[in-house]
């Protein structure tokens, strides 16, 4: 095994040949297992094809360029382009969470799974972006060719931050706007309302781009915060009372006084079935609604689900659970949301004022 060249002995989720999860360590599945659960998906035709289309819309993107120009003045708001990527424009700063605009998924153009739905924007019709955020590199959610793509926008390369071990993968393409974080560290940068701050927070996951490469670098979530807007993005994750601690951790700066919990969370919602195999690395629908009560998050977006079909559930039944569980939970239909591929939803900006008041 290769050593880490971050390892500290004195973190636990640190390990001289790469790094592990605290609460339940990872365990990877044996060729045996694997080949079970694709046995048996072969044999019962999984995952069924939708009963219902995957929603689109065509962006508007007279709204989103204005915005992302608009400084001071930008709108916090949130577009979904498709399976983990989604635009948030905030504080007057554009951000990409694991940005893949690729067809496949997959270190091959001819193998390896395939987008349903193209982008809801493509990359040429993208504003300028400034920050992305990349929460571990898995296929789906660290693409070379989109990364390639960001680093030569126009105006400028975005600022890349990455989980440790990352910006290696960046430099040997000659990408080096990127900032390395280990869990809970911090990368702030100055925006026109002020300082954005982005912390990397723990996930319940693993990292490999091939075979010996098995937890070698990190992996982690993002927890943003600037003057208008409080928002996290979980990347991949199993469920873990890390997520009650987050909200522990953040709670001097997110009391009444200063506009309470985040004001949007990124969740994702699909590729959770079978759960025998997929437990120990991403949530279900149920444990999806428990992250959005233990951050105590005041609205939640369903994402990585309707893009490509990574696990045995169709791809349209996430967002239909979604819906069931949220009603029989007494959640207002707009708490924990899906957008259509494409689609904007505008929030309110953080008034730290008005939510002090209603205290």
């Amino acid at each position: 095994m290769a050593r880490n060249p971050h390892y500290d002995p004195s973190l636990p989720h640190h390990r001289p040949g790469g790094f592990q999860n605290v609460e339940v360590p990872f365990e990877p599945k044996t060729l045996g297992e694997v080949l079970r659960w694709r046995w048996d998906a072969a044999r019962q035709s999984l995952p069924h094809p939708p009963r219902t289309p995957i929603p689109q819309q065509a962006p508007d993107l007279d709204f989103i360029h204005r915005n992302a120009t608009a400084g001071g003045a930008m709108r916090p708001a949130v577009t979904w382009i498709g399976h983990a990527t989604a635009l948030m424009q905030c504080s007057g700063v554009n951000v990409l969470t694991d940005p893949i605009f690729s067809h496949r998924a997959s270190p091959l153009r001819f193998a390896g799974p395939q987008r349903h739905q193209p982008p809801g924007l493509a990359l040429r019709e993208l504003p300028r972006i400034d920050l992305v955020l990349v929460s571990h590199n898995h296929y789906d959610h660290l693409d070379d060719a989109s990364a390639r793509a960001l680093h030569t926008q126009p105006g400028g390369p975005p600022q890349f931050v990455v989980p440790l071990g990352l910006k290696a993968w960046f430099a040997a393409r000659g990408i080096r706007s990127v900032v390395e974080l280990d869990w809970w560290q911090t990368h702030s940068l100055r925006g026109p309302k002020g300082p954005v701050d982005v912390v990397l927070v723990p996930a319940q996951h693993w990292s490999a781009r091939g075979l010996g490469d098995r937890m070698a670098t990190l992996w982690g979530g993002f927890a943003v915060f600037g003057p208008d807007c409080h928002w996290f993005y979980a990347g991949d994750t199993a469920y873990s009372r890390e997520f009650s601690r987050m909200r522990e951790s953040f709670a001097l700066r997110q009391s009444g006084a200063q506009g309470g919990g985040f004001d949007l969370a990124l969740l994702p919602i699909g590729s959770y079935e079978p759960r025998w195999f997929m437990a120990g690395q991403h949530v279900n629908v149920e444990e999806a609604l428990q992250i959005h009560r233990d951050l105590g998050a005041k609205r939640s977006l369903g994402v990585h689900w309707g893009t490509f079909a990574l696990t045995d559930e169709p791809l349209d039944e996430p967002p239909q659970r979604l819906a069931r569980l949220g009603l029989a939970q007494g959640l207002a239909e707009d708490e924990f949301f899906v957008l259509p591929i494409g689609g904007t939803q505008r929030l309110a900006a953080r008034d730290a004022t008005r939510d002090a008041k209603m205290l």
